[in-house]
C-alpha cells in the first residue's frame, strides 16, 4: 500500500518536475525566443524527421506490413483525443448518451474480437497444429485474461464505473482513472498489431477501426473530469490523447513479435481476444448498467456489433 500511495501522490508532481527540467534547458530557451513561425517550423521539421527515421527503420527491418500496422495502431490511439474534443464545448453529457456510446463500443469490440481475432486465430492454429487450433487459441485467451487480471490487482487505478456517479471529484482519483485507461489501451493496441502481423490486411483494418471507435468515449471520459477540476480544456484533451498513445507501443510489440515468431500467432491472437473480452466484461458493460438497466446501452451494443459484422463482411 505504501508503494501505491507513493505512485498516486508523486505522479502529477513528477510530470511537473520533468516539464520544469525541460523548460530550463538552453535548447528550450533558444527555441522559445524564436519567432512563432520559425519555432513551429523547427518543431514540425524535427517531428517529421523522427517519423521518417522510425517508419523507415521499421520498413527496412520488418517490411511494409509492420509499417502499416504500426501506423494503424497510432490512428486508433489518436481516436482517444478525437473523442475528447467535445469536452472543449460541453462540461457534461447525459447518462443515456454516454451509456449508448459505451454500449456501441462494447458491441464493436465484441464483433472485432470474434471475427478479426478468434476466427482467423483458430484457422492459423489449425494450419500449424491440425485439429488443435481452437485449443491453442483458448489457451491464449486465458493467458490474456489472466494478464489483465494481474495488472488490475497490481497497479493502482479506479475502475470505469466510478465515472458514472461523478465520484471522480479529486485529482488523485482522476489520475487513477487515467492509469486504468492506459492499462487497458496496451492490449488493445497489441491486438491491432497481432492482427496485422497475421498478414491479413482486412482483419487488421477492421480491428483498428473497432479499437478507434471504442476509444472515442474513453477520451471523453478522461477529459470531462479534468475540466471539471479546473484544467485548461486543451490540456485535458492533450492528456486524454496521451492515454491512447500507449496503443502504438502495444501495436508495435504485437506485430513484430508475430512477424518474427510466426508459430506464436494463434496464441497471440487468443491473448489479444482474451484481454479485450476481459475489458468488455469487467469495465465497459458494468459501466453502461451502473445506474440500473439501460435499454439504450443494450440496443447500442447490438447496433455496434451489427455495424462491425457488416463491415467485416464488406471488406472480406
Amino acid at each position: 500500500m505504501t508503494f501505491i500511495t507513493n505512485v498516486i501522490n508523486k505522479t502529477p508532481r513528477y510530470v511537473k518536475s520533468q516539464l520544469a527540467r525541460i523548460q530550463s534547458t538552453e535548447h528550450y530557451q533558444t527555441l522559445i525566443e524564436m519567432p512563432p513561425l520559425k519555432r513551429w517550423a523547427i518543431v514540425a521539421g524535427l517531428f517529421l524527421a523522427s517519423q521518417i527515421v522510425v517508419f523507415g527503420s521499421l520498413y527496412l527491418i520488418f517490411g511494409k506490413i509492420v509499417v502499416i500496422g504500426f501506423f494503424a495502431s497510432i490512428l486508433a490511439g489518436l481516436a482517444t483525443g478525437v473523442g475528447a474534443l467535445p469536452a472543449l464545448f460541453f462540461k457534461d453529457i447525459s447518462n443515456n448518451l454516454f451509456n449508448s456510446m459505451l454500449g456501441a463500443a462494447a458491441g464493436v469490440m465484441l464483433a472485432a474480437t470474434a471475427f478479426s481475432l478468434l476466427v482467423p486465430g483458430i484457422e492459423f492454429g489449425n494450419v500449424i497444429w491440425p485439429g488443435r487450433g481452437i485449443y491453442v487459441v483458448s489457451f491464449g485467451m486465458l493467458i490474456g485474461a489472466a494478464f489483465l487480471h494481474y495488472a488490475d490487482k497490481q497497479l493502482p487505478h479506479v475502475h470505469f464505473d466510478s465515472i458514472s456517479d461523478t465520484q471522480l471529484n479529486s485529482l488523485k482519483k482522476i489520475w487513477l482513472f487515467i492509469i486504468a485507461i492506459t492499462i487497458h489501451n496496451f492490449p488493445e493496441g497489441m491486438s491491432v498489431g497481432v492482427s496485422f502481423g497475421s498478414g491479413e490486411m482486412k482483419n487488421g483494418v477492421v480491428l483498428a477501426i473497432a479499437i478507434g471507435l471504442q476509444n472515442i468515449p474513453e477520451g471523453l471520459a478522461v477529459a470531462l473530469p479534468l475540466i471539471g477540476l479546473g484544467y485548461n480544456k486543451w490540456r485535458a484533451v492533450g492528456i486524454a490523447t496521451l492515454t491512447g498513445l500507449v496503443e502504438p507501443v502495444g501495436g508495435l510489440l504485437g506485430i513484430t513479435m508475430v512477424t518474427v515468431f510466426k508459430p506464436i500467432l494463434p496464441i497471440a491472437m487468443g491473448f489479444a481476444a482474451g484481454a479485450m473480452l476481459f475489458v468488455i466484461s469487467e469495465e465497459i458493460i458494468p459501466e453502461t448498467h451502473s445506474n440500473g438497466r439501460s435499454r439504450y446501452a443494450t440496443f447500442a451494443l447490438m447496433m455496434g456489433f451489427i455495424i462491425m459484422m457488416v463491415l467485416d463482411n464488406m471488406l472480406g
